[in-house]
């Protein structure tokens, strides 16, 4: 009888103790999660903290650029435009080399808190695999999208000695003498490069390609004495020749004729749909604060948009577009998968 009562006594314990473990569990759980919620919910609460007080020091940009480059210039306007409304310093800084490789390395390495940002160009996400190291960037992978800056419509323009007047002729000379007109590009596999054989798909014309890694400007020499006839690029680079009368635009590879511009035609008036141009962005660390993000790209939208600042960068030939981090994420991948066809051919022919 005793041995039995103890049994049933040892039962009646077990039971009572895995209730108790089960609840102990439960409550730690509980614990845990409501302690996670907190957590998540104070982090929530600083972020939105630093975004409602950034900045409070100053800002960063960095740029592949050499100072007085055209990307320079462009984020000095923007930056002059962002110090007044944040009440804080914002400096431009050069990091150029390796294609924009350098550049990129610089700001991949920043701490992702807002204060260092970067401003690649097209080329850095439009560009042959391999030619530099860690380009072509990938989004998000690599950073963070924040916002447009600003697009370049690139000029089509030839050395005034060539005796073409419009991109209608110079397709008909470049057909009489295939493979006989150069084009300087600024390196194979860039933008420019992508441009000019863009072109010749489109024409059916042959042109030869003469890369100047010392970029646009080193180009210049030879197109204007017509040893090299042609060039694509942005206006910035192209500014004092076209001023100058030493080369002509025939075209601009922009949607609609632009208004500092009337006088030159779009491609697309002689080859609809043909458009072409180059683009900067603003991105930022992996790893940056959505609240910050998102305060950065609403104040970048207000200055690229703020009339006196539009002014500037459109009479310099960048055009602002302003776009959402989610826009400008799916710019860049179109923009990719846009030109990818082309430059899987280049790297077939090197």
């Amino acid at each position: 009888m005793r041995s039995q009562s103890a049994g049933s006594a040892r039962g009646s314990w077990d039971g009572h103790d895995r209730k108790r473990i089960a609840m102990n569990l439960r409550r730690r759980k509980f614990l845990r999660l409501a302690a996670g919620a907190a957590t998540a919910a104070a982090v929530a609460r600083t972020a939105h903290t630093q975004a409602l007080d950034f900045p409070a020091r100053p800002v960063r940009i960095i740029t592949h650029s050499a100072p007085g480059g055209s990307p320079d210039a462009l984020l000095r306007i923007v930056a002059d435009r962002l110090s007044q409304m944040w009440g804080r310093q914002v400096l431009a800084l050069n990091h150029p080399g390796a294609g924009g490789a350098v550049a990129a390395r610089t700001a991949a390495a920043a701490a992702p808190d807002g204060y260092t940002l970067y401003m690649p160009a097209s080329s850095a996400f439009v560009t042959l695999p391999g030619l530099q190291a860690n380009l072509p960037l990938e989004v998000p992978r690599d950073f963070v999208p924040v916002g447009f800056v600003g697009e370049q419509p690139f000029f089509i323009s030839v050395a005034s000695s060539l005796g073409v007047a419009t991109l209608a002729e110079f397709i008909a000379l470049a057909k009489k003498r295939p493979g006989e007109i150069s084009y300087a590009a600024t390196g194979r596999g860039t933008l420019s490069h992508l441009a000019g054989e863009a072109l010749q798909q489109r024409t059916g014309i042959k042109l030869l390609m003469v890369p100047y890694l010392g970029g646009t400007a080193q180009a210049l020499n030879d197109v204007m004495v017509g040893r090299v006839p042609m060039v694509i690029d942005g206006y910035p680079p192209l500014a004092g020749a076209l001023q100058a009368g030493a080369i002509k635009a025939l075209a601009v590879g922009s949607t609609a004729r632009l208004p500092d511009f009337p006088d030159v035609p779009t491609a697309a008036e002689t080859f609809p749909d043909f458009k072409v141009r180059g683009w900067l962005a603003l991105v930022a660390p992996v790893g940056t604060p959505d609240a910050v993000v998102r305060k950065l790209s609403e104040d970048l939208r207000s200055a690229v948009t703020d009339p006196a600042t539009k002014s500037r960068l459109e009479t310099t030939g960048n055009y602002p577009h302003p776009m959402t981090p989610a826009e400008l994420l799916a710019f860049i991948h179109a923009e990719q998968q846009m030109w990818k066809p082309l430059l899987e051919q280049i790297a077939r022919n090197p």
